[in-house]
């Protein structure tokens, strides 16, 4: 149908086609990668509080994850009752609209600020310098959201989604994150039970023993 409608109407796209028989709600998203150019999957936004992933954006459809930061922003305030302290996002989000929804809300955007960047004199240097710092400093703190991505795929069947529907995918793909965060949290109990053991010598002496058997 939707070829049809491309033939008569002399059209060389169309919104929302099928691409995938047994997955129609799949679409070509490019992304502009090394060797892969087009990928086929969901798009998701996701922040990450204290190790635990919260997934607040999921589409089918291309869309703009700058254009995402108040929204998460807001939801993080929903869940905790405050608004982030600082968010540590790619160059993507560090758009005007971004920076002043930032600045409204005393929120701090990691990153460069917009524009050329300052001339250095003997007055800023000391200056220049701290900002730098901090932008280092920043890359660091975002390397963990970026490794949850890679710990998905890896480990828990993020890059292998094969449900046959959008709903079900959804389910999945919110499965994995869930597994993730169960994960971190008992590992979180794990080691925390395991130093209030440490405390107890004759009690972890114990428990080492029946382990070890």
């Amino acid at each position: 149908m939707k070829q049809k409608i491309m033939y008569d109407g002399h059209l060389r796209r169309i919104d929302d086609r099928i691409v995938s028989i047994s997955q129609p709600h799949i679409r070509p998203i490019k992304r502009g990668k090394a060797g892969k150019q087009t990928e086929f999957r969901a798009k998701i936004s996701v922040n990450l509080v204290d190790g635990v992933a919260f997934v607040n954006h999921l589409s089918w459809d291309n869309f703009n994850e700058g254009g995402d930061l108040p929204a998460q922003a807001k939801a993080y305030r929903s869940r905790f009752g405050n608004w982030p302290e600082s968010i540590h996002a790619d160059k993507l989000y560090r758009n005007r609209d971004n920076l002043k929804f930032c600045k409204k809300y005393g929120i701090r955007l990691s990153g460069p600020p917009l524009g050329r960047p300052p001339k250095i004199t003997t007055e800023n240097a000391m200056f220049i310098q701290q900002q730098k710092a901090m932008a280092r400093q920043d890359e660091v703190d975002r390397i963990p959201i970026e490794g949850k991505f890679g710990q998905g795929k890896r480990r828990y069947g993020l890059g292998l989604i094969i449900s046959k529907r959008a709903d079900t995918s959804a389910c999945s793909i919110m499965m994995s994150f869930l597994v993730m965060n169960l994960m971190k949290w008992l590992k979180v109990i794990f080691y925390t039970l395991l130093f209030w053991l440490s405390g107890k010598k004759e009690l972890f002496i114990t428990l080492l023993s029946s382990l070890e058997r």
